[in-house]
C-alpha cells in the first residue's frame, strides 16, 4: 500500500551504528525531533553482492545529503549482530567497512511488515494444514525520502537485482526543497538551478514551448 503523502510509520525498532551500539530508533521521530529530511533505504541482504555497493554509494554521496539536511538511514531484516560483522569486514572482501549511518536491523520484521515490502507469499500446505511462506522473506530495494513533518514525498521499491541511483535521489530532495520554498511545481527531468513552474496550464504551455 501507498503512503506517499501520509505519515511514515511511528515505531521503534532496533538499529546499530559504525562503533557496534544497538539502539533503538524511530524514522518518523528523527525526521520531526531533529527537522530533518530523512532517506530510508532498505535492501535485501547482509554480505550479498549488489547491497555493498549501495551502501558505499550512499556513503560517498553522505556529504551531499548532509548539506540539504537530509539524514541517510539503511534498514534490513539482518539481525544487529549480523550488521555489526558486515561492518567489520573490509571493503576489498565484500564488506561496508567505513558506513557510518545508522542500520536498522528489522529482524521481527515489524516494520518492513508494515510497508509491504517484503518478497514472501503465503502457500497453503495440506499436510500441514496450514500456510508456508514462499520466498526469502527479505525487503525488496524499497526508499523512503521523508520530510521534516514525517510525511512520505517519495517511495519506490526496486527488484533484488536492480541498485539504485544515488543522484536521483538528490535531485527528488532539491525538487521537494524547491516546492516547499518557493510554492512551484518541478517539471520532468528538473535541476537545480533550472526553471520551475505555476501550477497552471498557462505556465505549462510556455515551459513546453520553450523546452
Amino acid at each position: 500500500m501507498a503512503i506517499v503523502g501520509r505519515k511514515f510509520p511511528d515505531l521503534n525498532v532496533n538499529a546499530m551504528n559504525e562503533m557496534g551500539d544497538t539502539f533503538q530508533i524511530n524514522v518518523l521521530e528523527e525526521a520531526k525531533n531533529n527537522n530533518k529530511k530523512v532517506l530510508l533505504f532498505w535492501y535485501p541482504k547482509d554480505f550479498t553482492f549488489v547491497c555493498p555497493t549501495e551502501l558505499h554509494a550512499f556513503q560517498e554521496a553522505l556529504e551531499e545529503f548532509e548539506k540539504r539536511n537530509t539524514m541517510v538511514i539503511g534498514a534490513s531484516c539482518d539481525t544487529a549482530e549480523v550488521h555489526f560483522a558486515w561492518l567489520n569486514t573490509p571493503k576489498d572482501n565484500g564488506g561496508i567497512e567505513g558506513i557510518t549511518y545508522p542500520l536498522i536491523a528489522d529482524s521481527n520484521r515489524n516494520l518492513s511488515t508494515m510497508l509491504d515490502i517484503l518478497d514472501a507469499d503465503e502457500e497453503y500446505n495440506d499436510d500441514l494444514e496450514g500456510y508456508l511462506l514462499k520466498g526469502d522473506n527479505v525487503s525488496f530495494r524499497a526508499t523512503y525520502l521523508i520530510d521534516e513533518e514525517g510525511t512520505v514525498f517519495h517511495e519506490g521499491v526496486n527488484h533484488m537485482p536492480v541498485g539504485r541511483n544515488v543522484n536521483e535521489f538528490l535531485r527528488m530532495i532539491d525538487a521537494y526543497a524547491h516546492v516547499q520554498k518557493n510554492g512551484e511545481v518541478c517539471p520532468a527531468n528538473w535541476e537545480e538551478g533550472k526553471d520551475a513552474m505555476k501550477a497552471d496550464r498557462l505556465a505549462t504551455a510556455a515551459y513546453l514551448s520553450q523546452n
